[in-house]
């Protein structure tokens, strides 16, 4: 992403010629209004903070008698804050007409890194855009990036006045969201209002999770779901591609182990490319050495089986070199059509540890287990050995590793690498951890609270299908597992979090149907992971502002 310093915008005042005649309610005096703000925005600065700032809605405009002179002022009510999802953090009001869009006005920018953001936003309002401009016209929307050192490069700055826009950021992704903000402010027939918005994330990951392992969802429902994350200002769009039942995305490397159902890498290439536009990562997902069921199934021979000539379901067997050997090449392979810097190793469910007696069970994982690390060595250790080499995989990539939490093991004498994050979601498995237990021992954590933020198809094992009420007045980023936070000191540990879709019986609902139950749990995780505080409305009056801005 390209920086620059930071540039005051300079604001070109016109007086505008002649009288003009105005009808307006009672109270309100008439006049003309001239370029700039009418009244100095530090009368406004104990509202700035106010996560719903200004004016209450409906409030009648200040009553003013009318001007003796020939071309007197109209008085205009001070702006309130705009009504977004994720609400912005902070307005400073002022008084004046706002923005519209408007036929013929422009998009301008003051790099070309910016291009894909004027174009999208210029499409979208019906405004034309100009590319890189330094004049100064009316109606103008101008988008820069300013280069501020030591901000988030996803906050931004929103200013309306003048009868202009301006949005600016020390990123281009900063920048974006500020459009995104516009969008919903214009939405509708409204109006962007006067003053300043500053607004920033409280979490770096917000995410969506999406299982289309288990069920194959089309091209163009993920593209969709691309353009509704970017504009509720989500950043990560995972995707769990490899399973039991299907591997679903194209490969060179190992084509006889993919689905008759998958995207092909040029569907792939698009929804990336689509995403990047949106400033979200696409995360891809190859869960193992559990969870392989699709890869087994084209080669039986890497299937773990116990003592007893037992097969474990989806399990290869990692005393098997050619095990590793596959997993690494669709790891290579596919660090070359997802370009971003998060990669999800799985790690979770591993059948040769879901059993009382690993080593007895699966003797000779536990023979290669002493053979690497020496004679106390565990199945945990030799399954904490394969995170680690896998890790190390994607590291050589330039990737950045995560794992489930039940990738992780307490007490082995191999210790899972320090740069792996923790994917938290649960607390059911064997020798389950609390998460403080990560976050105390300084590793960095994101959540995926199965009690949240887990919309399985089918509801099994008691997955109930999230509401959004329950997330937007229940759950915080903090709220790793159950409905108990872990303490305030931990949270900058927490990098933030996913809702996830999971597809345990894909038929139960169509993808139409998924769509639409996640709606409002995706608008509701959207907002606890932009702003920490209380949220300002009501969750009804929420919901009214979700279907407002649909």
């Amino acid at each position: 992403m390209s920086q620059h310093r930071k540039r005051t915008e300079k604001q070109a005042r016109g007086l505008i010629a002649g009288a003009v005649v105005v009808t307006v309610a009672v109270g309100v005096g008439l006049g003309l209004w001239a370029g700039g703000d009418s009244d100095p925005a530090g009368s406004a600065r104990s509202q700035a903070e106010s996560p719903m700032g200004g004016r209450a809605e409906g409030s009648p405009a200040p009553s003013r008698a009318p001007s003796p002179t020939p071309s007197p002022t109209r008085s205009y009510p001070l702006s309130t804050t705009p009504r977004t999802i994720p609400a912005v953090r902070a307005h400073t009001p002022a008084r004046g007409p706002g923005w519209r869009p408007a036929p013929g006005r422009r998009v301008v920018v003051n790099d070309a890194g910016l291009a894909d953001e004027g174009r999208l936003l210029a499409g979208e309002l019906g405004l034309t855009y100009a590319g890189k401009k330094d004049d100064i016209r009316a109606g103008d929307v101008r988008l820069t990036v300013d280069g501020g050192k030591g901000a988030d490069p996803e906050s931004y700055r929103m200013t309306v006045r003048g009868g202009r826009v301006a949005i600016s950021g020390p990123d281009e992704a900063g920048v974006f969201y500020g459009t995104r903000t516009l969008k919903q402010a214009v939405h509708g027939g409204g109006t962007a209002p006067e003053g300043v918005v500053r607004d920033e994330p409280a979490k770096p990951v917000r995410g969506f999770f999406l299982d289309i392992a288990r069920k194959n969802f089309t091209a163009g429902w993920i593209e969709d779901r691309v353009r509704e994350l970017g504009d509720l200002k989500f950043n990560r769009l995972q995707l769990h591609f490899s399973d039991d039942q299907a591997f679903r995305i194209e490969s060179d490397s190992h084509p006889e182990i993919v689905s008759q159902q998958h995207l092909t890498k040029a569907q792939v290439k698009r929804i990336v490319a689509l995403a990047a536009q949106r400033h979200i990562t696409v995360v891809p997902e190859i869960d193992s050495p559990g969870h392989l069921g699709a890869v087994i199934a084209a080669h039986p021979e890497l299937q773990l089986r116990s003592a007893a000539g037992n097969a474990a379901r989806g399990a290869v067997d990692i005393s098997n070199p050619a095990s590793a050997k596959i997993v690494d090449d669709l790891l290579n392979e596919y660090a070359g059509l997802f370009p971003g810097a998060d990669w999800h190793l799985g790690g979770d469910e591993y059948r040769a540890l879901m059993v009382s007696d690993p080593e007895a069970t699966y003797p000779q994982l536990a023979t290669a287990a002493r053979k690497a690390y020496g004679p106390g060595a565990t199945v945990e250790d030799l399954t904490t050995g394969w995170l680690n080499d896998r890790a190390k995989t994607v590291r050589a990539h330039g990737r950045a590793p995560l794992a489930w939490n039940d990738g992780f093991f307490r007490g082995t004498s191999v210790r899972a690498a320090g740069d792996i994050r923790v994917g938290y979601w649960t607390g059911k498995e064997i020798g389950a951890r609390q998460p403080v237990e990560y976050l105390s021992a300084g590793r960095k954590v994101v959540n995926y609270n199965d009690k949240f933020l887990y919309y399985v198809l089918g509801q099994p094992n008691q997955f109930y299908y999230p509401t959004g009420q329950r997330i937007y007045e229940e759950w915080t980023p903090r709220v790793l597992r159950g409905t108990t936070a872990v303490p305030a000191k931990y949270d900058g540990q927490i990098l933030g979090g996913y809702f996830a879709v999971w597809c345990d019986f894909p038929n139960a609902q169509t993808q139409d149907q998924v769509a639409a139950g996640i709606r409002m749990p995706l608008r509701a995780t959207a907002q606890k992971l932009w702003d920490p505080g209380k949220p300002a409305l009501t969750w009804t009056r929420f919901k009214t502002l979700a279907d407002r801005l649909s």
